[in-house]
Formats: structure tokens, sequence, C-alpha cells
């Protein structure tokens, strides 16, 4: 499958099994925009606290209190006092991407390009998420490619869908999968394309603690699946703009 060559590339062998597109990947199922919407108005709704009443401001604040005199410090000293406040507004946007779907972002698309059937690539999409191991942050940037079918999308809304799913918490297998199966699902194009790579967090700064490993993962779709040629198209564009 996926590996490692020289100076970061990515290769792939085409000998190697590839997972159906249809299929769980690394048993985490396909998740689109409207399962974790679902979860969002769950939330709402108090389902997630388990009391039937919903998460006021004033409990998660009241929670990061108790975890900074857990480790020893004093909440209500002057450097600290506000600490709780600007957590809950820095959790709020962290995982702003529960408050949208990433599928509604691509339902916009534009039919006149004059018959462009070739390749589109976005790369090196920066993005910044978060593990739901250990909530540590995980820095990468990630490759979008696909080949459209009579439609294409603004870029931007690209870039968009991989910030939404970014914005949860997250495994790196996981994310790659989202973006291009919402991409897929919703343009219906002939083939998409998905490459990311990132720091974890959870391993430079606990646990082994190896600074300057990244992990790199990547989902195949349509005719980058089944014809190497496109593949190794795509993949030439990754590698090269890791070497630029």
């Amino acid at each position: 499958m996926l590996s490692i060559a020289p100076q970061d590339e990515v290769s792939w062998n085409p000998n190697a099994p590839l997972t159906n597109a249809a299929e769980p990947l690394n048993g985490h199922g396909r998740e689109t925009g409207n399962g974790s919407m679902a979860l969002k108005e769950d939330n709402r709704a108090g389902a997630a606290s388990g009391g039937g009443k919903a998460i006021s401001d004033q409990k998660v604040e009241d929670a990061f209190r108790t975890i900074i005199k857990w480790i020893g410090e004093d909440p209500e000293r002057d450097g600290l006092i506000e600490t709780p406040d600007r957590l809950r507004r820095a959790y709020r946007e962290y995982f702003a991407g529960y408050e949208e779907d990433p599928e509604e972002v691509l339902r916009k698309t534009f039919t006149e390009v004059d018959g462009y059937d070739e390749m589109i690539v976005l790369r090196g999409v920066t993005f910044e998420s978060h593990c739901e191991h250990h909530i540590a942050p995980i820095i990468g940037r990630a490759w979008v490619g696909y080949i459209p079918d009579k439609r294409v999308v603004g870029i931007s809304k690209l870039a968009r869908v991989v910030e939404i799913f970014s914005k949860r918490l997250q495994i790196q297998e996981r994310l790659t999968a989202q973006i291009a199966n919402s991409v897929n699902d919703v343009l219906k194009p002939c083939g998409v394309a998905v490459v990311v790579k990132a720091a974890h967090h959870c391993m430079i700064d606990r646990g082994v603690r190896k600074r300057g490993a990244d992990l790199v993962t990547s989902r195949m779709l349509g005719v980058f699946r089944d014809q190497p040629a496109t593949r190794q198209e795509f993949l030439s564009l990754v590698n090269a703009d890791t070497t630029e």
C-alpha cells in the first residue's frame, strides 16, 4: 500500500491489495457530514450530557476550573481567573467543524467548463486538528484531487471541506477517508484522491516523544484506484509540492 520513500515522497505499490472503497477503513466506517450534524443536534438537546439538559457554558468553565485545580494550580489567581472562559471559547473554535455540514458546502457546482475533464488538484492545504485519544494537536497538510464528470466545485470549497473535518476530534485515517468520501458522494466525479501528511503531538509532546516524524495516509477512489497511471500522476504532484 502507501509507503514513505526518500525525501518524504509518496509511492504506491500497484501489486498491493487495495481496500474496497465501500468497506470501513481501519475499522472506522465511512462518516459523512450528516452523522456529525446529528451528533451536534444531540448535544444541543442535552443527550450528550446524559441528564436531559443542554451543557451550559458555565458547566464547561467549571470543568476547566476543576482541571486547573487538579494539576496543582489556583484557578482564582490573577493569571488564571479568566482562563476557563478563554478555554471554553478556544474549544468552540477548535471544534467548530461540528457546526457545519461539509456536504452542503460542496453542493454549489459549476457546469460551464467547456468540456474540461482533466485532473484538478488542490495542493498543500494546511490544517490543524486534534487527536481523539489525547486531544493533542495534529498539524498537517492535505492534497485533494478529483477528475470531474461535467461539473466542478470552487477550489475554496475543497479547502473548506478539509477545514470542517479537521475541526473535529479525529484520527488521521478517518480524516483522510471523510474528505475523499464527501467529495465523491456529492460531486460524483470520475475519481477522487486524497493524501494527508501530518505531525501528531500525542507522540511529540508525550509518550515516545519522536519529533520530526510525520504520518502519511491516502484514499483513492474511482479512476485513481483503478488506473495506476492516473494515480501516479496525482502522486507526482504531491511529491513535487513536497520538494518545492
